[in-house]
């Protein structure tokens, strides 16, 4: 589902439109265009809430905000990656799927 601008402010309690629009402009939300302005998905939603509860609960300031971003960013990708890892090694036979288990059990032991 897409939500407008003022939909997403009324969904988030502790975002503006000002503040909406300058972390648009700042490139750390990116929805996506349209003819009636930008739209925001669920994953967009997601990441105000979070940027939100990074700048009034944690207090990243703004110079901080970019470095902080990256760094979820490649903390998800990577959560991605593991779970696609993970769901391939499921469709392995049981043979397969054990000889996973044992080198990676020896590889955390050393």
């Amino acid at each position: 589902m897409k939500h407008s601008e003022k939909e997403v402010v009324a969904r988030v309690e502790s975002v503006t439109l000002r503040r909406l629009r300058l972390w648009v402009r700042r490139g750390w939300v990116a929805p996506a265009g349209g003819d009636g302005g930008p739209h925001f998905d669920e994953l967009d939603v997601a990441r105000i809430r979070l940027l939100c509860e990074l700048k009034d609960e944690m207090k990243v300031n703004d110079e901080a905000m970019p470095v902080v971003l990256s760094l979820l960013d490649q903390l998800y990708g990577v959560r991605r990656e593991m779970k696609a890892l993970a769901q391939a090694i499921d469709r392995q036979p049981e043979s397969v799927r054990r000889k996973v288990r044992e080198a990676y059990r020896r590889l955390n032991e050393s």
